[in-house]
């Protein structure tokens, strides 16, 4: 390390604190027993997406943050919690330790993040990035959304079946 002061290469540590992504170091000049820090952080290297059509563009977490939060939009969620997803996905695509990654996998990503977040902003976040044609087709995707659920915490549905609409369930169908 070279000193800011006499331009000397010999230094001694003095102090060092981790302080979040880098650590800073308190030194100490041999030759000029000047005072000074330094701060060391791991240099990641710069994440590329690979788009539909195979062209490239550089990771933009701006652009991240603004599709989670479009998704988000007036719905009830904590503060911080857009922040926070977007840090997790982040910090996912630099895990995978590939300087490439598909948009496909970012949206994977997004969408499986929402899911747990907030159900409304999933399908709003899925609506877009799946290109919904029809209602059919978001209807397929809000049951999948359902079933999992359901699934996941043993539930069955709680319908309410009218009696001009019974014909449109089984015959065995008990909503209780």
């Amino acid at each position: 390390m070279k000193c800011p002061f006499c331009g000397g290469t010999d230094s001694r540590v003095k102090d060092s604190r981790d302080i979040g992504d880098a650590i800073h170091r308190r030194r100490e000049c041999e030759h000029c027993k000047a005072r000074f820090s330094t701060y060391e952080r791991v240099e990641k290297f710069h994440l590329m997406v690979i788009k539909q059509d195979q062209r490239r563009e550089p990771f933009d977490r701006q652009k991240l943050y603004v599709g989670i939060r479009k998704a988000c939009e007036k719905r009830p969620l904590p503060a911080g919690e857009i922040e926070k997803a977007v840090e997790e996905i982040e910090q996912e695509l630099y895990r995978f330790g590939r300087q490439e990654v598909p948009s496909s996998v970012i949206g994977e990503l997004v969408m499986d993040h929402l899911r747990r977040l907030d159900k409304i902003a999933y399908i709003r976040f899925a609506s877009v990035y799946r290109s919904f044609g029809n209602v059919e087709t978001m209807f397929e995707e809000i049951s999948k959304l359902l079933n999992r659920e359901m699934a996941e915490n043993d539930l069955r549905p709680r319908v309410h079946v009218r009696e001009e609409d019974e014909e449109f369930y089984p015959a065995d169908y008990d909503p209780d």
